[in-house]
């Protein structure tokens, strides 16, 4: 896959290259919905003999044109989004730079410079996408602004059981801790990445050593609580309990910072430096300040037998 990045105004010509069927969106998460309008992308292209494309934009809008608002969440940070746009296999993944410049387009000026100027063929997006300033621009006027250079197909609105496939969707339920829900919608487990750092090291003390994650502050995190993970570390996947919280039992949570804190089962390596990736498989309790070190201990061990516990019926399942 070759990642094209665009900045506003763009020097491409249609020359540049060959026919392309191109996916359009922000695919925030690459949930199955998305999935579902990359892959009639590329089932188009393949068709035709052209090549496939996803279009995507980076910020968020939302930081852009959003009155004070000078960062966002995302489910899939844009390194993380390329990633899965390449285990997708397509051909190109575009990347326009979304500036408040590039926002003023008017959407005929839009679909020239970013889709004809590109040599587009065929272009693909869901019901609801928009483009152009204000998005004025809809799918129903698409077909219009094309001007006959490339088709348009649109995917339209796909539930699971009554509920909308979105990211807006998605962003609510890890927000809300609710992992498989989340989960369901995206075709795969919620992850974030982050490199180990030293903490305080009270989990050595109370026999429960754990990893402390220092994540990206791009990633959306889940609801305050403890989960059961999955951890890719020192080259292998592990179980772990993850803690995200401010440890109640030691601090008053008041004005303390938000903390990733993980116990690996059954591991024992020196991480501390190495880029992790966590897997989130379940919410399993809320945090909970404890009287004394005792409860707390016995607490951890009840986690960890409910985390063997998963992952032994997981296995049973498959």
């Amino acid at each position: 896959m070759k990642v094209i990045k665009l900045n506003h105004p763009h020097s491409y010509k249609n020359n540049d290259f060959p026919s392309i069927v191109m996916a359009l969106g922000f695919f925030d998460g690459v949930h199955i919905g998305h999935q579902k309008v990359i892959n009639q992308a590329k089932e188009i292209a393949a068709q035709h003999k052209q090549q496939s494309a996803v279009m995507t934009f980076d910020p968020h809008p939302s930081v852009v044109l959003g009155k004070g608002k000078t960062d966002v969440h995302y489910i899939t940070p844009l390194e993380d989004k390329i990633k899965l746009m390449a285990k997708l296999k397509v051909d190109y993944l575009f990347v326009v730079h979304f500036t408040k410049e590039f926002s003023q387009l008017l959407p005929e000026e839009f679909v020239k410079s970013y889709l004809i100027q590109l040599n587009v063929k065929h272009a693909v997006a869901g019901f609801d996408f928009t483009y152009g300033k204000f998005g004025k621009g809809t799918m129903q006027t698409l077909p219009s602004h094309a001007q006959g250079f490339f088709d348009v197909t649109i995917i339209p609105k796909l539930e699971i059981h009554h509920q909308k496939i979105s990211s807006t969707s998605i962003r609510q339920f890890i927000q809300n801790g609710e992992m498989e829900k989340a989960n369901r919608l995206l075709g795969r487990y919620f992850t974030t990445k982050g490199p180990v750092i030293h903490g305080k090291k009270r989990g050595r003390t109370l026999g429960f050593p754990t990893a402390n994650i220092r994540t990206d502050h791009d990633y959306l995190l889940p609801q305050i609580g403890i989960y059961i993970v999955k951890v890719f570390a020192a080259g292998m996947w592990k179980q772990g309990v993850c803690s995200v919280g401010f440890n109640p039992t030691f601090h008053n949570p008041e004005g303390k910072q938000l903390s990733i804190e993980i116990y690996l089962l059954d591991f024992d390596q020196d991480i501390y430096g190495e880029i992790v990736t966590v897997e989130w498989h379940k919410r399993i309790r809320d945090e909970k300040k404890f009287n004394d070190i005792e409860q707390l201990k016995a607490q951890i061990q009840k986690d960890i037998e409910n985390t063997r516990e998963y992952f032994s019926s997981l296995n049973e399942e498959t």
